[in-house]
């Protein structure tokens, strides 16, 4: 009994103080998510609060057939197809730079870091300059090797380039950190054996620092591709969708549903289908890393 007592006390302070946080979780993010899961069956208009029209599965079936949301789909395909490698790869390479004992080092780490920190609207605005096709710099350098540079953002070929170049430079601070961690933490004993066998430096990264930086590889695979399903920012300040949809990407497809069109019922239906996509590719991941994720 006295036993009992003790555990029943235990469990009771363990809720009194998870109490506030999970009031909060409860309120703030369970509520709000399932209350949008039975908004998917209705259609709803902010400017008209009290008027519900229940639709059942419409919204499902609406959204097979809308064509925006496969161009929306495809156009964000196309952003992480271009984005992601990269990314990784820039990140990667900017990392095993600033891994070196090079002079100023610690300001250049620095350097590579301000855009992440950097707000989306400042640098938005700032990429939009830089890619206008008359006074930018970006067709001034191309012009100074004899290249006639491109519309860039007024050019539906070339808009969705340009908000992945944009996207690359602002994050590649961000990767950059991750891998330097992880390449700090290789043993050198590794090397310097590596190096008694005679193997050489592209031998060394291909047999011990490849296998040794698959699990943060992994997890930075995993955020990014996260981030790029919900890429918005950039697309919305730079091209706003546009030219002629060619930048359209399925977030942009949800606020313009919601806000300006005032279809919260079809806007929460391709929310959740786009959570749900994300879902099982960061399932699917998480099951082939054992494929390809080598853990020390």
């Amino acid at each position: 009994m006295f036993t009992r007592q003790k555990v029943l006390q235990k469990y009771f302070w363990v809720a009194f103080f998870l109490f506030p946080s999970l009031l909060g979780l409860t309120v703030f993010l369970i509520t709000p998510m399932l209350a949008s899961l039975v908004l998917t069956l209705y259609e709803w208009d902010p400017l008209i609060p009290t008027h519900f029209t229940f639709l059942g599965l419409d919204n499902y079936l609406y959204l097979i057939q809308d064509h925006d949301f496969w161009m929306a789909l495809q156009h964000t395909l196309f952003f992480i197809a271009g984005y992601i490698p990269l990314v990784l790869v820039s990140g990667l390479g900017v990392a095993l730079l600033m891994n070196q004992n090079l002079i100023g080092r610690t300001f250049f780490r620095g350097a590579f870091f301000m855009p992440v920190i950097s707000a989306w609207v400042a640098v938005a605005l700032m990429w939009t300059w830089i890619f206008n096709p008359k006074f930018g710099i970006a067709n001034y350098l191309l012009g100074l090797i004899g290249i006639t540079g491109p519309a860039w953002l007024f050019d539906p070929n070339w808009a969705m380039p340009a908000i992945i170049l944009t996207s690359v430079w602002k994050d590649t601070g961000f990767i950059m950190v991750l891998f330097l961690a992880s390449l700090q933490n290789i043993p050198q004993e590794y090397y310097e054996a590596a190096a008694l066998d005679g193997a050489g430096s592209i031998a060394k990264f291909r047999y011990i620092t490849l296998p040794l930086l698959s699990p943060t590889v992994f997890f930075t695979l995993v955020i990014s591709l996260i981030n790029s399903f919900q890429v918005f920012d950039q697309v919305w300040i730079m091209t706003e969708g546009g030219p002629a949809g060619s930048t359209s990407v399925l977030v942009e497809l949800i606020v313009n549903n919601s806000f300006r069109y005032g279809r919260m019922g079809y806007a929460a239906t391709l929310s959740w289908v786009l959570f749900l996509i994300v879902f099982a590719v960061t399932i699917f991941q998480t099951r082939m890393q054992k494929n390809w994720v080598t853990y020390e």
